[in-house]
Parts: C-alpha cells; structure tokens; sequence
C-alpha cells in the first residue's frame, strides 16, 4: 500500500523525535510525576516510566513511540475480541511497544514487553493510519496487541484521524489509568475490550504488579458514563483464577455493577512468557467458566482460543435464539436485525449493529507502509 502523502506527525517533534506527554507535573525534590496511570512514576532526566515508553528528557515528559508500531494488520472484530461491535466486519489493527503491567503470564510479551525500540520498523502518523484503514476498507481501527493507554497521545490523534473518515475506533486495554486522562482516553473510543485479569489483588499483586480496584473503576465508568461500547476478557489461568468461587464472585460483580447486557469472553490461558510451567486452560474450564456466569445473570457470554461453538454463539437473551452462530472466527448464520433487535421476538440485543454485509472471517492481512 502507497503511504499517505502527508508529512507525518513525529516529523516536525522536537527533543529528537520524541513527542510531548501530557499527565504529568513536577515534584517539588526536581523530579516529575507521570499521572497517567496508578503507577505514578517520578523520574529524574533521562529515566523511562513502567511502561518503558514515557521519558523525562529535561525537564519535560515525552512519549517515544509516537508514529511507531510494532506493526499492522487487518484482523476479524471477533479476535479483538468483540462481539457485538458491527460483528463479521475486519479491523485495521496495530500496537506499539512496552505496557504499564508487569504480566507474568503476558501472551504478547514479544511485544509489550520489548525494551528494543529499534523493533519498531513501521512508522506511521495518525491520518496515515486512517487513510490505511479507508483503503482496506476496515469498519473501525483498534489500538491493540500492547495497551494503547501508555501511547495515549498517539492513539487519542489516530482516534481524531479516523473519525474525520467515519471510521470507529477500538481500545483493547487493561484498563489500568487514572480518572483524567481515562475521560479524555475514552471519550474518543467506540469500543472497548477491557481485561479483567482475575478478581482478587492478590492475583493482580503477583501476577501483574498491579492492583485490581482501578481496572474496576474504569469499567463501571465506561459502562455508566460514556457511550463506549464494552465488553471484557478474562484469560482462565489454571489454578491462579479458574476457581468456582472466584468465577462467582466476577460474574456476581459484573451482573450487579455493569449489568446483564455487558458481553463477558472467558479466554484459555497457553504457557508463555515466565509461565511456562502451568498447563493449557482445559476446554472444560472454560465451558464451567460459561455456565457460571450465565448462572449468575448475564445475558452474554463466551469462550475464546478454544473450539467450542456454542461458546462462540449469540444467543437472544429473550427467546434463546441462536442469532449469530460462529466457528472460532467466521460467522455461520446471522439474524440480529440492522436496529439491534431478534428477529424471532423482538428482544433488544445489545450491542452496536447495523446492515450486515458478510463476514470477513478469519483472515489476518498484514498491512505494509512504504513511501511514495
């Protein structure tokens, strides 16, 4: 594909290429404070955040992967995974480098945890990337494979260059971020994919060198305040969140404080990363997963990297209508009206829809930028 005549954004940047941060302020001992996310790193010059992609350079905060990704590609809605977001459509996809968790279990660790910029060889600013997204005809754009939170700036200018074109935009996170730059973050996405990784500290402590309570601000914020669709993740590790009390617990929280409507995915777990000596999540953990949750109320759930068919199917939560049935990523029958509505009933079914035109399956397109 012929890169976009335009200048790009990183190319008129001072401070060598580096793009200014926003979320930050100075501390009165000379260091400055990232306010973008509960990590709240105080850095004295030349030092790098968590994250390892914001630095103080002087006496300012930079964003060093502005215009740079790890690479891009056109992917089914469904990977992201978002079901109920214009499903069966494709999805101009990229990511970046670095992320503000500390996963031992991260299953995109050759990215998210790269301390090698130098893998960043595609560039790109943001209407470059709307204009990509316009030529393969993508229905939206997701800031994924490593959290878009920590490139807040890249992907809020992505997210203002696409939807210039009418394309959406999808935020595929950990939800791990701060009550400022989460308004002003989300108020530019259509979608949201949030992962909520367990549901205890303890877990998120260990496992991830986080804390659970502000992953479950962010999603009762979403739900409750914006119009971002949303949806949730959880990958099942065995014997580290997979517990029927602890499945309970998640679902009762999710019914109560967001509600039945919002889709909830339950993802198998494969070793990876600095957890390579636990097993593959068992199909059957999953389905168990499955049936907890709709036990406890919710309307709308899933498995995911398993095969398993009616885990992948939406079913009218009214008159038990299997209205959109899929095989891993390709749509086999579809029957939600263009308004959102069943067919057989009537019932409303949430989410985002319109005229359905085909499925684009379980392609995955790499997309190239080169210069004119």
């Amino acid at each position: 594909m012929e890169r976009v005549a335009t200048a790009p954004v990183v190319a008129a940047e001072p401070l060598g290429g580096a793009h200014p941060a926003r979320w930050w302020h100075a501390l009165p001992d000379g260091r400055i404070q990232c306010d973008l996310c509960p990590r709240d790193c105080k850095l004295h010059d030349g030092q790098r955040g968590h994250c390892f992609v914001r630095a103080r350079q002087g006496d300012a905060m930079v964003l060093t992967t502005y215009g740079r990704s790890s690479g891009f590609c056109v992917d089914p809605i469904e990977k992201k995974p978002l079901n109920h977001f214009y499903p069966g459509t494709p999805v101009f996809s990229f990511g970046t480098a670095g992320c503000n968790l500390a996963c031992k279990f991260c299953q995109n660790w050759d990215i998210s945890k790269s301390r090698d910029m130098d893998r960043l060889m595609d560039a790109a600013g943001p209407t470059d990337i709307a204009a990509a997204a316009a030529a393969t005809r993508s229905r939206s754009v997701a800031f994924t494979y490593n959290d878009p939170i920590i490139c807040a700036e890249y992907a809020l200018d992505a997210a203002d260059a696409c939807h210039a074109r009418g394309i959406a935009t999808v935020a595929v996170t950990a939800g791990y971020i701060h009550e400022v730059p989460r308004r002003e973050f989300f108020a530019r996405m259509d979608a949201a994919n949030v992962d909520l990784k367990a549901f205890t500290d303890d877990f998120y402590f260990k496992l991830t060198g986080a804390h659970l309570q502000p992953v479950l601000d962010t999603l009762k914020y979403l739900v409750h305040e914006t119009q971002c669709w949303t949806e949730i993740t959880t990958l099942l590790i065995p014997t580290k969140n997979d517990s029927d009390d602890e499945l309970r617990a998640l679902s009762a929280w999710v019914a109560r404080e967001l509600g039945p409507d919002v889709p909830l995915h339950f993802s198998a777990f494969h070793p990876d990363f600095k957890m390579q000596e636990l097993p593959r999540t068992p199909a059957e953990t999953l389905t168990r997963a499955r049936r907890i949750a709709l036990d406890a109320g919710l309307h709308y759930v899933y498995t995911g990297n398993v095969h398993d068919k009616e885990g992948g199917t939406t079913f009218c939560p009214s008159c038990k209508a299997a209205l959109i049935v899929r095989d891993w990523y390709k749509i086999e029958k579809y029957e939600v009206a263009t308004d959102g509505h069943c067919p057989h009933c009537a019932a409303k079914i949430a989410g985002r829809f319109e005229q359905y035109q085909g499925c684009f399956g379980p392609r995955r397109v790499p997309v190239k930028f080169r210069c004119s």
